[in-house]
């Protein structure tokens, strides 16, 4: 029982390291990724207090040496996870009813510890695991993960403090109660993050987890797991399991005591697990929460008067940076006609100032490889379609070689066609096309942007004109969940720009905000009278 009302340490956003030529962190961090990649971990599931291993095993590989072992993971069946899920229920009751706080404190120490003995760690395993330069290593596993930690410990007070007002002679509250049953955590290769927060956010409001995080991410799983067990999160509050995502996913939606998803993923997949529980919805003993953020196809739009450097830098940052593999990427562009040239000319030059891609652990490498060979041969693909369509060229890069890692050389497709196949289809890499309008067409070009994808994540707008950055802003409201004005369309801070957006990009529900933890609870209002009642009687009868 609760005995004060606790205000929470103040949260601020962790201070990015810069790992210069020198600094105390960037040899921490290349000592740490020498050992692991010298090294071989066997990462077995998590369900409950056992280590699970089947022996059905896969192997982990450096997407940027997939030829070079780092360890292997072992393969759930459907017994696993019904053990994972069963772990969650007999744990359920003892961590919804541990006080809030102490389930703050658990997961305060934890950004404590990554922030300090395990920033190394999480960092190298996240360059290792999906080939991240370590400034991307820096800002996503370490800095959003500490941030979403803390953040979300502060939000959880607020929802907490949040009451109903009380008449004369009674006393109205609200209790944030946990959702009755278990959520399902799916989380994707490219954020460390992300993969930390979509089961802790749920877990931190009381909840218990099934965790399935993405087979191209096992490795940096495997350090967050470590440090919520040394953070003293308790057995079976997240149940950790690998493997066949159908066979998992049936197994979990099949369960009447399925109570939500958090899923980040693409659209089709959850468009899908929408549709699975639909159909299912007579088996549950709860409406279940669906939260997810899927796909996007980002854009930035320049206008005339915008600086053609500050364009150039927008594509090159937003475009390439982790490979194009994040979900808010630059992946289609507008340029006027009138500064095209100077600004295409800037990505150009910005392109060969890149070393060929290659290691992370080569810290002049701004570019390393994408995730995977499928992700490989799909851009493979595209890119070799644009260089045969007449609407369409390959302005810079182009080039492509899997022999040793998945290197994918930063491409830049012009078309004339503004529905051309690469201006509305998702390609999760370092590819970018970029459509040239006609300055006079600034209005109608604010429609074609709207009308061009199924997805609303992010977008951009870059211009020195305040009526075209208002008008930009009121014609494409719905199709970016965040909008950003002079900047690129990535990169959002935990606390400063809750992430998501909408359409086919997913249900907005704002991770980095309250909004998001509002999702893993099932609000209880409680009403007491103080004198109650003896006769039925209202005064109009008299």
């Amino acid at each position: 029982m609760g005995k004060g009302f606790f205000q929470v340490p103040t949260a601020i956003n962790e201070p990015i390291k810069s790992y210069a030529p020198g600094s105390s962190e960037r040899e921490s961090v290349l000592e740490q990724y020498k050992a692991y990649f010298n090294d071989t971990i066997d990462v077995p599931m998590y369900i409950g207090s056992e280590e699970v291993r089947t022996g059905n095993t896969k192997p982990m590989s450096p997407p940027h040496d997939h030829q070079h072992i780092v360890g292997t993971y072992h393969i759930a069946d459907k017994k696993n996870v019904q053990s994972a899920i069963d772990n969650c229920l007999a744990s359920r009751n003892a961590w919804a009813n541990l006080s809030w706080e102490h389930r703050a404190a658990i997961f305060l120490k934890a950004a404590e510890l990554i922030a300090g003995p395990y920033r190394a760690k999480i960092n190298a395993a996240t360059m290792i695991a999906q080939s991240k330069n370590i400034h991307q290593a820096e800002i996503d596993a370490a800095c959003e993960l500490i941030d979403f930690l803390r953040f979300n410990v502060e939000y959880m007070s607020q929802i907490y403090c949040e009451q109903p007002d009380s008449a004369e002679g009674i006393w109205n509250r609200v209790e944030y109660r946990p959702l009755e049953g278990f959520v399902y955590a799916v989380t994707p290769f490219n954020f460390t993050a992300i993969a930390g927060n979509l089961p802790a956010s749920a877990a931190m409001m009381g909840n218990v987890v099934v965790w399935k995080p993405s087979d191209s991410q096992i490795f940096s799983a495997k350090v967050i797991v470590d440090i919520f067990k040394e953070a003293g999160l308790p057995d079976g509050v997240i149940n950790v399991v690998y493997g066949d995502p159908v066979m998992i996913t049936d197994t979990v939606l099949a369960s009447p005591d399925f109570a939500g998803i958090h899923f980040t993923g693409s659209t089709h997949v959850f468009k899908e697990l929408w549709k699975q529980i639909g159909n299912n919805i007579h088996t549950y003993k709860t409406y279940p929460k669906i939260v997810g953020e899927t796909g996007g196809k980002d854009f930035i739009l320049a206008h005339p008067t915008a600086n053609p450097k500050q364009v150039a830098t927008a594509i090159t940052r937003g475009a390439f940076e982790f490979q194009g593999q994040k979900c808010s990427a630059a992946s289609r562009v507008y340029l006027p006609k009138s500064t095209s040239k100077e600004i295409l000319e800037y990505v150009k030059k910005d392109i060969a100032s890149f070393n060929k891609p290659g290691s992370p652990a080569d810290m002049t490498n701004y570019i390393t490889a994408v995730i995977h060979e499928g992700s490989f041969d799909k851009l493979v693909r595209y890119i070799n379609q644009a260089k045969d369509d007449e609407n369409a060229e390959i302005y810079a890069g182009g080039s492509y070689d899997k022999s040793k890692g998945y290197f994918i050389e930063p491409t830049v497709i012009v078309t004339t066609d503004p529905k051309y196949t690469t201006m509305e289809t998702e390609l999760f890499g370092p590819v970018v096309t970029i459509y040239i309008y006609d300055d006079s067409d600034w209005s109608k070009t604010l429609q074609l942007i709207d009308n061009t994808s199924d997805y609303a994540l992010t977008g951009a707008v870059i211009s020195k004109d305040r009526y075209t950055i208002e008008e930009a802003t009121k014609a494409l409201q719905n199709c970016a969940g965040n909008f950003y004005i002079n900047d690129k369309p990535t990169g959002a801070v935990v606390g400063q720009q809750p992430f998501g957006g909408a359409r086919a990009s997913g249900t907005n529900d704002k991770a980095g905000s309250p909004q998001n933890l509002l999702r893993w609870v099932s609000p209880r209002l409680i009403k007491e009278t103080f004198v109650t009642p003896i006769d039925y009687r209202y005064p109009f009868l008299g």
